[in-house]
């Protein structure tokens, strides 16, 4: 596929996209965001649809698909932040967290203590990337996926059971 071809197949559909984009949000960068990380997700198969009747709408189901995986993704981080706020051990009487400074800390030496292969596909799970896409994404069978990631909680919880009640 040549550029210019690509490039005019973008600036076509951006206006459309634009338009699909404000039943999703009405916050102007937020809505720019969806439309460009809708191209770049799409540019590794947009030659295959590139004269295709139906590239808006596979292109629909890509800018949907990314603002649910943004959504769950604030939802379990709005999740986790709760349940933090809720653990006892959180709460201060002062105004310096210092010692969330130093959980930080635990929980970023714990995740560097863990295998490249599984760090990548637990941080991406926890980033609300599905199993099907991060075996996509590492090039490995989803089992593979669901293995690293179960070994990587065990080892995590192992690392960090001082913070368990």
């Amino acid at each position: 596929m040549r550029t210019a071809e690509l490039n005019l197949t973008i600036l076509e559909n951006s206006p459309i996209l634009n338009s699909i984009a404000q039943k999703f949000t009405s916050d102007p960068y937020e809505k720019e965001e969806l439309v460009q990380e809708t191209f770049i997700r799409s540019l590794n198969s947009l030659k295959k649809f590139i004269h295709n009747p139906k590239l808006v709408a596979w292109l629909y189901t890509i800018m949907k698909n990314i603002y649910i995986n943004k959504y769950r993704r604030q939802v379990k981080f709005r999740a986790i932040e709760s349940d933090l706020q809720s653990v006892p051990h959180f709460e201060s009487k002062s105004f310096n967290r210092g010692e969330s400074k130093f959980v930080i800390e635990d929980i970023q030496g714990a995740l560097s203590k863990l295998p490249e292969s599984n760090y990548k596909a637990f941080t991406m799970f926890v980033e609300g990337y599905k199993y099907n896409e991060i075996a996509d994404y590492l090039q490995v069978p989803e089992g593979t996926v669901k293995t690293r990631i179960h070994i990587a909680r065990k080892m995590l919880k192992e690392d960090l059971k001082g913070y368990t009640a």
